[in-house]
Protein backbone atom coordinates (compact mmCIF):
# COMPACT_ATOMS: atom_id res chain seq x y z
CA UNK A 1 0.00 0.00 0.00
CA UNK A 2 1.79 3.27 -0.83
CA UNK A 3 1.99 6.09 1.38
CA UNK A 4 -0.20 9.42 1.20
CA UNK A 5 0.52 12.61 2.43
CA UNK A 6 -2.30 12.49 5.41
CA UNK A 7 -4.09 15.67 5.38
CA UNK A 8 -7.28 15.49 8.31
CA UNK A 9 -11.01 15.53 7.04
CA UNK A 10 -13.00 18.08 8.48
CA UNK A 11 -16.80 17.53 9.54
CA UNK A 12 -19.38 20.39 9.61
CA UNK A 13 -20.99 18.42 12.19
CA UNK A 14 -22.36 20.50 15.58
CA UNK A 15 -20.09 18.81 18.17
CA UNK A 16 -16.49 19.54 16.69
CA UNK A 17 -14.79 15.87 15.50
CA UNK A 18 -11.81 16.86 17.68
CA UNK A 19 -12.89 16.28 20.85
CA UNK A 20 -13.66 12.52 19.72
CA UNK A 21 -11.05 9.61 19.04
CA UNK A 22 -10.13 10.18 15.54
CA UNK A 23 -10.25 7.30 12.97
CA UNK A 24 -6.43 6.19 12.88
CA UNK A 25 -5.24 2.87 14.72
CA UNK A 26 -2.31 3.54 16.54
CA UNK A 27 0.52 2.20 17.96
CA UNK A 28 3.02 3.10 20.97
CA UNK A 29 6.67 2.03 20.17
CA UNK A 30 9.38 2.84 22.99
CA UNK A 31 13.06 3.44 22.13
CA UNK A 32 15.81 3.96 24.39
CA UNK A 33 19.45 5.49 24.04
CA UNK A 34 22.13 3.03 22.55
CA UNK A 35 26.09 2.82 22.18
CA UNK A 36 25.28 0.22 19.07
CA UNK A 37 22.74 1.92 17.50
CA UNK A 38 23.26 4.90 15.55
CA UNK A 39 19.80 5.81 15.32
CA UNK A 40 18.63 5.68 18.94
CA UNK A 41 17.50 8.69 20.84
CA UNK A 42 19.63 11.02 23.26
CA UNK A 43 16.64 10.17 25.66
CA UNK A 44 14.50 7.33 26.25
CA UNK A 45 11.46 7.90 23.96
CA UNK A 46 7.67 6.73 23.60
CA UNK A 47 6.84 7.38 20.61
CA UNK A 48 2.59 7.11 19.35
CA UNK A 49 1.83 6.96 15.85
CA UNK A 50 -0.75 6.07 12.98
CA UNK A 51 -0.72 2.66 11.50
CA UNK A 52 -2.09 3.56 8.17
CA UNK A 53 0.67 4.29 5.47
CA UNK A 54 1.13 7.96 5.42
CA UNK A 55 3.33 11.41 5.82
CA UNK A 56 2.23 12.78 9.08
CA UNK A 57 3.36 15.89 11.26
CA UNK A 58 5.37 15.41 14.42
CA UNK A 59 4.38 17.04 17.49
CA UNK A 60 7.10 16.67 20.68
CA UNK A 61 5.43 16.06 23.92
CA UNK A 62 7.11 17.07 27.16
CA UNK A 63 5.41 15.63 30.32
CA UNK A 64 5.38 17.38 33.56
CA UNK A 65 7.51 18.08 36.77
CA UNK A 66 8.72 14.50 37.68
CA UNK A 67 6.37 12.79 35.57
CA UNK A 68 6.62 10.05 33.58
CA UNK A 69 5.72 10.11 29.76
CA UNK A 70 3.65 6.83 29.96
CA UNK A 71 1.42 8.98 32.04
CA UNK A 72 -0.27 10.42 29.10
CA UNK A 73 -1.24 7.34 26.52
CA UNK A 74 -4.67 8.42 26.60
CA UNK A 75 -4.02 11.84 25.86
CA UNK A 76 -1.57 10.78 22.97
CA UNK A 77 -3.09 8.23 21.57
CA UNK A 78 -6.44 10.93 21.15
CA UNK A 79 -4.01 13.18 19.18
CA UNK A 80 -2.25 10.27 17.24
CA UNK A 81 -5.23 8.66 16.06
CA UNK A 82 -6.00 12.31 14.14
CA UNK A 83 -3.24 11.84 12.11
CA UNK A 84 0.00 13.09 14.12
CA UNK A 85 3.18 11.37 15.48
CA UNK A 86 3.94 12.07 18.76
CA UNK A 87 7.23 11.95 20.67
CA UNK A 88 7.26 12.18 23.92
CA UNK A 89 10.60 11.70 25.80
CA UNK A 90 11.68 11.09 29.26
CA UNK A 91 13.64 14.34 30.27
CA UNK A 92 14.35 13.08 33.76
CA UNK A 93 15.21 9.66 35.67
CA UNK A 94 14.60 9.51 39.10
CA UNK A 95 14.77 13.22 40.51
CA UNK A 96 14.35 16.04 37.24
CA UNK A 97 17.64 17.56 35.77
CA UNK A 98 18.11 21.40 36.44
CA UNK A 99 15.56 23.47 34.22
CA UNK A 100 18.19 24.61 31.70
CA UNK A 101 19.63 20.78 31.76
CA UNK A 102 16.11 19.83 30.29
CA UNK A 103 15.62 22.73 27.63
CA UNK A 104 18.86 21.65 26.07
CA UNK A 105 18.02 17.76 26.66
CA UNK A 106 14.60 18.62 24.66
CA UNK A 107 16.50 20.68 22.23
CA UNK A 108 19.09 17.49 21.82
CA UNK A 109 15.50 15.00 20.98
CA UNK A 110 14.03 17.55 18.51
CA UNK A 111 17.30 17.22 16.58
CA UNK A 112 17.18 13.26 17.12
CA UNK A 113 13.69 13.56 15.57
CA UNK A 114 13.99 15.49 12.68
CA UNK A 115 17.24 13.20 11.61
CA UNK A 116 16.80 9.55 13.20
CA UNK A 117 12.77 9.35 13.60
CA UNK A 118 11.90 7.52 10.37
CA UNK A 119 14.17 3.99 11.95
CA UNK A 120 11.29 3.71 14.54
CA UNK A 121 8.41 4.51 12.79
CA UNK A 122 5.94 1.96 11.55
CA UNK A 123 6.39 0.11 8.00
CA UNK A 124 4.88 3.35 5.44
CA UNK A 125 4.86 5.55 8.17
CA UNK A 126 6.89 8.89 7.53
CA UNK A 127 7.35 12.20 9.39
CA UNK A 128 6.51 14.82 7.52
CA UNK A 129 9.41 17.60 7.61
CA UNK A 130 6.97 20.72 7.11
CA UNK A 131 5.39 20.50 10.44
CA UNK A 132 6.45 20.45 14.09
CA UNK A 133 4.51 21.05 17.05
CA UNK A 134 5.64 21.51 20.86
CA UNK A 135 3.20 20.67 23.22
CA UNK A 136 3.94 20.12 26.92
CA UNK A 137 2.64 20.25 30.61
CA UNK A 138 3.29 21.53 33.64
CA UNK A 139 7.21 22.09 33.58
CA UNK A 140 6.97 20.45 30.22
CA UNK A 141 4.59 23.44 28.77
CA UNK A 142 7.31 25.70 30.05
CA UNK A 143 9.79 23.56 28.63
CA UNK A 144 8.04 23.76 24.96
CA UNK A 145 7.92 27.75 25.66
CA UNK A 146 11.53 27.56 26.73
CA UNK A 147 12.99 25.96 22.92
CA UNK A 148 10.27 27.70 20.89
CA UNK A 149 12.02 30.86 22.27
CA UNK A 150 15.14 29.99 21.64
CA UNK A 151 16.54 28.58 24.96
CA UNK A 152 17.88 25.70 23.97
CA UNK A 153 21.42 25.66 23.18
CA UNK A 154 21.47 22.32 21.72
CA UNK A 155 18.74 22.69 18.66
CA UNK A 156 19.63 22.95 15.27
CA UNK A 157 18.99 26.47 14.24
CA UNK A 158 17.29 25.42 11.09
CA UNK A 159 14.85 23.70 12.36
CA UNK A 160 11.25 25.37 12.81
CA UNK A 161 8.45 25.03 14.61
CA UNK A 162 4.79 25.58 13.11
CA UNK A 163 2.58 25.55 16.55
CA UNK A 164 2.86 25.68 20.41
CA UNK A 165 0.81 24.21 22.85
CA UNK A 166 1.28 24.55 26.82
CA UNK A 167 -0.88 22.70 29.07
CA UNK A 168 -1.16 24.03 32.28
CA UNK A 169 2.46 25.66 32.24
CA UNK A 170 3.87 26.45 35.14
CA UNK A 171 7.06 28.39 35.59
CA UNK A 172 8.04 27.46 39.19
CA UNK A 173 7.11 27.15 42.64
CA UNK A 174 6.56 31.33 43.17
CA UNK A 175 8.14 34.27 41.75
CA UNK A 176 11.25 34.08 43.61
CA UNK A 177 11.88 30.17 43.06
CA UNK A 178 11.49 30.27 39.50
CA UNK A 179 12.58 27.71 37.53
CA UNK A 180 15.82 28.13 34.50
CA UNK A 181 15.61 29.57 32.18
CA UNK A 182 13.42 32.60 33.56
CA UNK A 183 11.43 33.09 30.26
CA UNK A 184 8.46 35.53 32.22
CA UNK A 185 9.05 38.68 31.72
CA UNK A 186 5.82 39.71 33.34
CA UNK A 187 4.72 42.46 30.43
CA UNK A 188 2.12 41.82 27.93
CA UNK A 189 2.60 40.05 24.56
CA UNK A 190 6.67 40.19 25.16
CA UNK A 191 7.16 36.69 24.36
CA UNK A 192 8.80 36.75 21.07
CA UNK A 193 7.30 33.87 18.80
CA UNK A 194 5.63 34.06 15.65
CA UNK A 195 3.90 31.00 15.69
CA UNK A 196 -0.07 30.11 16.61
CA UNK A 197 0.08 29.69 20.77
CA UNK A 198 -2.88 28.03 22.79
CA UNK A 199 -2.56 27.93 26.22
CA UNK A 200 -4.87 25.58 28.41
CA UNK A 201 -5.58 26.00 31.85
CA UNK A 202 -7.00 24.58 34.91
CA UNK A 203 -9.48 26.47 37.42
CA UNK A 204 -8.11 23.79 40.42
CA UNK A 205 -4.46 24.65 39.48
CA UNK A 206 -4.07 27.61 41.81
CA UNK A 207 -5.67 26.24 44.81
CA UNK A 208 -3.88 24.38 47.64
CA UNK A 209 -4.35 20.77 48.51
CA UNK A 210 -4.07 20.46 52.04
CA UNK A 211 -0.89 21.76 53.37
CA UNK A 212 0.79 21.51 49.94
CA UNK A 213 1.57 24.67 47.38
CA UNK A 214 -0.60 24.79 44.50
CA UNK A 215 0.75 23.09 41.65
CA UNK A 216 -0.23 25.90 39.36
CA UNK A 217 0.51 29.18 41.28
CA UNK A 218 -0.65 31.79 40.15
CA UNK A 219 1.77 34.55 38.39
CA UNK A 220 3.68 31.35 37.36
CA UNK A 221 0.61 29.89 35.32
CA UNK A 222 -1.23 29.52 32.04
CA UNK A 223 -2.46 33.01 32.94
CA UNK A 224 0.53 34.81 33.00
CA UNK A 225 1.77 32.41 29.44
CA UNK A 226 -1.55 33.76 28.06
CA UNK A 227 -0.98 37.28 28.75
CA UNK A 228 3.12 37.38 27.36
CA UNK A 229 1.79 35.87 23.93
CA UNK A 230 0.90 37.84 21.02
CA UNK A 231 -1.57 37.23 18.47
CA UNK A 232 -2.33 34.09 17.20
CA UNK A 233 -2.98 32.94 20.19
CA UNK A 234 -5.85 31.45 22.04
CA UNK A 235 -6.70 30.28 25.59
CA UNK A 236 -9.46 27.73 27.40
CA UNK A 237 -9.45 26.75 31.54
CA UNK A 238 -10.86 23.67 32.42
CA UNK A 239 -12.75 25.56 35.37
CA UNK A 240 -13.67 22.53 37.75
CA UNK A 241 -10.25 20.18 36.87
CA UNK A 242 -7.08 20.45 38.43
CA UNK A 243 -3.27 20.47 37.17
CA UNK A 244 -3.01 16.69 37.22
CA UNK A 245 -6.56 15.67 35.96
CA UNK A 246 -5.58 14.90 32.39
CA UNK A 247 -3.47 11.89 33.04
CA UNK A 248 -4.28 8.54 32.86
CA UNK A 249 -5.99 6.85 35.64
CA UNK A 250 -4.22 4.17 37.69
CA UNK A 251 -1.04 5.40 37.80
CA UNK A 252 1.87 3.11 38.86
CA UNK A 253 4.42 2.85 41.24
CA UNK A 254 5.14 6.06 44.08
CA UNK A 255 5.72 8.66 41.31
CA UNK A 256 2.08 7.84 40.03
CA UNK A 257 0.79 7.75 43.46
CA UNK A 258 2.25 10.86 44.42
CA UNK A 259 1.53 12.25 41.16
CA UNK A 260 -2.64 11.57 41.64
CA UNK A 261 -2.31 13.57 45.78
CA UNK A 262 0.10 16.10 45.67
CA UNK A 263 -2.06 18.73 43.76
CA UNK A 264 -6.19 19.71 44.08
CA UNK A 265 -7.71 17.36 41.85
CA UNK A 266 -11.67 18.00 40.27
CA UNK A 267 -14.62 15.81 41.18
CA UNK A 268 -15.42 15.03 37.73
CA UNK A 269 -14.43 12.25 35.21
CA UNK A 270 -11.09 12.63 34.21
CA UNK A 271 -11.81 11.21 30.81
CA UNK A 272 -13.59 13.81 30.02
CA UNK A 273 -10.66 16.01 30.91
CA UNK A 274 -8.24 13.40 29.08
CA UNK A 275 -11.02 14.34 25.80
CA UNK A 276 -11.00 18.20 26.33
CA UNK A 277 -7.23 18.54 26.25
CA UNK A 278 -6.89 16.29 23.14
CA UNK A 279 -9.28 17.63 21.76
CA UNK A 280 -8.16 20.60 22.15
CA UNK A 281 -4.93 20.09 20.31
CA UNK A 282 -6.40 18.43 17.70
CA UNK A 283 -8.24 21.27 17.17
CA UNK A 284 -5.80 23.66 17.46
CA UNK A 285 -3.17 21.84 15.05
CA UNK A 286 -5.76 22.08 12.42
CA UNK A 287 -5.79 25.75 12.75
CA UNK A 288 -2.24 26.19 12.82
CA UNK A 289 -0.96 23.79 10.34
CA UNK A 290 -3.88 23.23 7.97
CA UNK A 291 -5.51 26.60 8.06
CA UNK A 292 -8.98 25.08 9.11
CA UNK A 293 -10.38 27.43 11.80
CA UNK A 294 -13.85 25.89 12.29
CA UNK A 295 -13.23 23.62 15.01
CA UNK A 296 -11.22 26.16 17.38
CA UNK A 297 -13.98 29.24 16.43
CA UNK A 298 -16.93 26.93 16.92
CA UNK A 299 -15.45 25.92 20.48
CA UNK A 300 -14.73 29.74 21.35
CA UNK A 301 -17.92 30.83 20.07
CA UNK A 302 -19.64 28.23 21.81
CA UNK A 303 -18.24 26.59 24.87
CA UNK A 304 -20.96 24.22 25.82
CA UNK A 305 -19.35 21.80 22.79
CA UNK A 306 -16.50 20.99 25.48
CA UNK A 307 -16.56 18.15 27.15
CA UNK A 308 -15.50 20.24 30.51
CA UNK A 309 -16.94 23.67 31.86
CA UNK A 310 -15.15 26.39 30.36
CA UNK A 311 -14.89 29.38 32.78
CA UNK A 312 -13.73 31.83 32.00
CA UNK A 313 -14.79 32.32 28.28
CA UNK A 314 -12.27 31.05 25.88
CA UNK A 315 -10.09 33.59 23.93
CA UNK A 316 -9.06 33.55 20.51
CA UNK A 317 -6.84 36.50 19.59
CA UNK A 318 -5.92 36.05 15.86
CA UNK A 319 -3.93 38.43 13.44
CA UNK A 320 -5.26 40.51 11.41
CA UNK A 321 -5.39 39.57 7.64
CA UNK A 322 -3.34 41.73 5.44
Amino acid sequence: MAAIDYTPTFSSAETPTAFEIGSLPTTVITTDPSENDLTAPPKPVKITSPTVPGTYPVVLFFHGFYLRNYYYSDVLNHVASHGYILVAPQLCKLLPPGGQVEVDDAGKVINWASKNLKAHLPNSVNANGKYTALVGHSRGGKTAFAVALGHAATLDPSLKFSALIGIDPVAGVNKYIRTDPHILTYKPESFDLNIPVTVVGTGLGPEQNTVMPPCAPTGLNHEEFYKECKATKAHFVAADYGHMDMLDDDLPGFVGFMAGCLCKNGKGKKSEMRRFVGGIVVAFLKYALWGDKSEIRQIVKDPSVSPVKLEPSPELEELASG
